[in-house]
């Protein structure tokens, strides 16, 4: 069971499960995100991967917003700013976990495998080690597999890894980085927007691996 956004880091997870000869269920939320073009993203991705199967489950965070991603508060385009952002999305991994810890119970999945990296636990609590380490606990004594003596095993390979990292890892695993991504707050005609953190984390991790960026952005810092 792999957490697919259609961003570049769920995407080299994924990419990661493959390589391990895993068979793939591949979740989507479409949670009302402002940047809903990855949905599209996160289908492409699934192709070229040849998962089992694709889900994509509505679960619309605007009713509860608080956030930049869900609600109508503007995306930060000047840099990565001090402490949690305006695009952490409240309990946001912790309620797409929750859907796919039971969809991998129902489909027998023994694990689950997210993109989280350590750019993004500088910023967001919920894709911290010390959050999936929790939650993999909460797995254990939350669902019958885990009393019954079979325990969910929840994987971020990345979790560790720089941008620049992953780049590299996408192409060592052939998969095509410009099915993906990043952007928070897409320009017309379904462009990376170029300025907001995730554009800025794309487009540098980019350059420091030395790859060529294939992704189209309408502005450039």
């Amino acid at each position: 069971m792999v957490l697919l956004s259609g961003g570049l880091d769920s995407g080299v997870a994924a990419a990661l499960a493959r390589e391990e000869g895993l068979g793939l269920l591949a979740l989507t939320v479409d949670y009302g995100q402002r940047h809903r073009v990855e949905l599209a993203a996160a289908a492409r991705v699934a192709a070229s991967l040849g998962v089992a199967r694709h889900v994509v489950v509505p679960l619309d965070l605007r009713a509860f917003g608080g956030s930049a991603l869900t609600a109508d508060i503007a995306v930060p385009k000047d840099g990565p700013g001090e402490g949690i952002p305006v695009t952490y999305v409240p309990a946001r991994n912790t309620l797409f976990l929750s859907l796919a810890l039971g969809w991998a119970e129902a489909a027998s999945a023994g694990e689950i495998w997210l993109g989280v990296h350590s750019l993004d636990y500088a910023g967001y609590p919920d894709c911290r080690p010390e959050f999936v380490q929790a939650f993999e606990a909460l797995a254990a004594v939350a669902t019958k597999a885990g009393v019954e003596g079979r325990p969910f095993r929840f994987r971020a390979p990345l979790i560790h890894n720089s941008k620049a990292d992953n780049v590299r890892e996408g192409v060592r695993l052939g998969l095509d980085l410009s099915l993906t991504w990043s952007c928070y707050d897409p320009a017309p005609g379904d462009r990376h927007c170029g300025l907001c953190d995730a554009c800025r984390l794309r487009r540098d991790g980019f350059a420091e691996a030395g790859v060529p960026d294939p992704t189209d952005y309408a502005a450039r810092r």
